[in-house]
């Protein structure tokens, strides 16, 4: 791992900012739970489904994960594990939050893909990976619940390597599995952990027939499972760092994290080859690491994380230099320099003052309205950072008050929430009612149960005549204007000023093309240039 030339090169090269990515139900925020409490940031691990004051799960805090047992939203948490500085995004698993995922995944550096024992490859996983995939991220795979039944180990890797076209190496391989799972064995280090050993050390042997690990098996396994251990130690990929990097090939751990065995691997493997922050592109050039001016982006906002406070986060990747609390940084959107007062690094809705932080770091800054998704901060440099996008809602709502003297109210919360992402807002052009548009159903419940929580707004949601909406693109001025002319009824404006055509199915939005091919219509917005990505 290559050292940066750079008066934080310490600093950089301690940090490790990763997301964890799965299929929903594969254990990801019970893992989540399990790095936070080797980590020291949190005193006791509980099980996910606890009730009342025994639920510990911090980066599930709303109302709404912790009655459906599942994320909603991006979690972000920094905690410090012998000498590195993590900063873990725990992603949503649930497909109708996919945008979330994928903004949180352009301010990431790698990922822990977590797959469930029994389901091997799942399609939610398969979709996040190729997300990976496209931006190169390395991804170390955790395989949990080994204790549960679950497939066979070489069935697990083949299934990854086949659905993926993923090359694997296994640093560690299973003893037993289900009732039967007994420990780990190291395959670097020619060592044994047991999992009835609360100090949870390795013990070193000789090599997969040593007594010590054959007496681990069951002993009607104990054959089968030495032979097994054999071929893996055998046929496995030796490591390759440059592989790795370039998102070509995944190490592979198993555990459960339901009983915190083999987190600690998985932490230490993380340390040991994660890449560092590394450079990003932005629209006038590559930004290093390394470079002494602070530059960063805004992936995230989130609002209401204290109800009390009515507060707004924007949750800031720093890509370069020194953020030092107090300094001005400079909003390339708007060209105006704003002033980061009490920056915040958090451990889910907890927080605490960031008097310094540095490239890999993550952020919160608190702000009411000023930043949006897809902005980017610099110390005076005028540069943007690229591909954080918005995409094409799948459903579109009208809203529904039960109190129609609380409609400047709702407007004022929808256009919150629009700005952090939750849902997307299109005002028409001829004055009729706001839609909504998200792209999963379950994120009108989300927005249901928010607008209720947060703002006490009772709403419910009507069908609207439109199904579709995509961002409208055109440099022939006239053209355009006829267009206008022609569909002002069937036209809307997002949050931030662009102009949206609202469609009833895919046929009448392929006819409107033919009619006027000048015009494009596209279904993904970059935030950072608010314009518009094929």
């Amino acid at each position: 791992m290559t050292k940066t030339a750079s008066p934080y090169a310490d600093e950089i090269d301690q940090r490790r900012t990763f997301a964890i990515i799965s299929h929903p139900d594969a254990g990801k925020t019970t893992l989540t739970e399990k790095m936070l409490f080797f980590g020291g940031a949190i005193q006791l691990a509980g099980e996910v489904k606890a009730k009342g004051d025994r639920r510990r799960t911090r980066s599930d805090w709303m109302d709404i994960e912790k009655q459906r047992g599942i994320s909603v939203m991006t979690s972000v948490m920094t905690f410090r594990y012998q000498g590195n500085i993590y900063n873990l995004l725990d992603t949503p698993g649930h497909e109708d939050f996919s945008e979330d995922t994928y903004r949180t995944l352009s301010a990431v550096d790698s990922a822990i893909m977590v797959i469930d024992a029994a389901k091997g490859i799942e399609a939610r996983t398969r979709k996040l990976f190729e997300v990976c995939r496209l931006r190169d991220i390395p991804i170390i795979t955790f395989i949990n619940k080994m204790d549960r039944e679950s497939l066979h180990p070489f069935e697990l890797l083949e299934d990854i390597e086949n659905t993926l076209a993923l090359d694997l190496t296994p640093f560690n391989w299973p003893i037993g599995q289900g009732k039967n799972f007994a420990g780990l064995y190291d395959m670097r280090q020619s060592a044994i952990r047991r999992i009835d050993n609360p100090s949870g050390e390795l013990e070193k042997v000789n090599g997969p027939e040593d007594p010590k690990v054959a007496e681990l098996f069951n002993e009607h396994e104990r054959e089968a499972g030495v032979e097994d251990l054999m071929l893996a130690l055998e046929a496995s990929k030796p490591f390759d760092a440059d592989a790795f990097n370039e998102g070509h090939l995944s190490p592979v751990l198993f555990g459960s994290a339901l009983r915190e065995f083999g987190v600690k691997d998985l932490i230490d493997t993380l340390g040991a080859i994660a890449p560092p922050p590394q450079g990003l592109e932005a629209d006038v050039r590559e930004v290093a690491p390394s470079e002494p001016a602070m530059t960063g982006f805004v992936f995230k906002i989130q609002a209401n994380m204290d109800p009390n406070h009515r507060d707004r986060i924007a949750f800031m990747r720093v890509c370069s230099g020194k953020l030092s609390r107090g300094m001005k940084a400079r909003l390339a959107r708007t060209g105006k320099m704003i002033g980061l007062h009490t920056p915040q690094f958090f451990f889910a809705q907890d927080r605490a003052l960031a008097e310094e932080a540095f490239a890999g770091d993550v952020v919160g800054i608190p702000n009411h309205g000023t930043l949006r998704i897809g902005d980017t901060l610099t110390e005076g440099e005028v540069l943007a950072f690229r591909g954080v996008p918005s995409f094409a809602p799948e459903i579109l709502r009208r809203v529904r008050l039960a109190d129609p003297m609380k409609a400047k109210k709702l407007k004022e919360a929808l256009q919150q929430l629009a700005e952090e992402g939750v849902t997307q807002v299109f005002t028409p052009v001829d004055g009729s009612p706001a839609l909504v548009g998200v792209v999963g159903a379950l994120q009108l419940d989300v927005l249901k149960d928010r607008l209720m929580a947060e703002y006490k707004l009772p709403v419910d949601f009507e069908s609207a005549r439109f199904s579709l909406a995509r961002w409208v693109v055109c440099e022939d001025k006239a053209e355009l204007s006829k267009f206008e002319t022609r569909h002002r009824g069937s036209l809307a404006t997002d949050l931030d000023g662009a102009m949206v055509f609202l469609a009833a199915s895919e046929f009448d939005l392929t006819y409107e093309g033919d009619r006027f091919p000048s015009v494009q219509f596209f279904d993904v917005k970059d935030y950072q240039r608010q314009g518009i990505a094929a």
